[in-house]
């Protein structure tokens, strides 16, 4: 077990380390799109890159239809692997929109020897949903 601290101590040198080693200016919050976000998420026992609709529901809805119409494109060529949830529910308890792809290998942001390949499918997973979402950007924003 960690304690608080050195869990922190931790999560710090691994974000510190993927910027580093992939050292790219990502889109993330960036999206022109109100609302819209894309997320890395790594924890104890998930890694898992994310493209998050928080915004008030009749705006969410409007984006997620878009989403959805691009769904088939995004999948074959893009991301084969994304899964769309229309209602995600954060830790928080608020309700969001989410498609997201998930590393299926067995992680761990405490266990360093998994670092390397969660690096590796963060850049490649962005890369690729990013690379979607500006090929799409008309078709999302309008």
């Amino acid at each position: 077990m960690f304690s608080k601290e050195e869990s922190r101590q931790l999560r710090q040198i691994f974000w510190t380390s993927f910027g580093k080693s992939f050292p790219r200016k990502w889109i993330l919050y960036d999206t022109k799109t109100k609302g819209m976000s894309f997320k890395f998420h790594f924890d104890t026992k998930t890694a898992l890159v994310a493209l998050d609709l928080e915004d008030d529901l009749e705006n969410r809805i409007n984006v997620w239809e878009k989403l959805e119409a691009l769904k088939s494109i995004l999948i074959e060529d893009y991301l084969p692997e994304a899964i769309y949830d229309e209602t995600f529910f954060l830790e928080n308890g608020k309700e969001i929109s989410r498609i997201y792809v998930q590393l299926e290998q067995k992680v761990s942001i405490h266990n360093k020897n998994t670092w390397q390949e969660v690096m590796v499918f963060f850049n490649e997973t962005m890369g690729r949903f990013e690379a979607f979402f500006e090929d799409y950007y008309d078709v999302i924003k309008s």
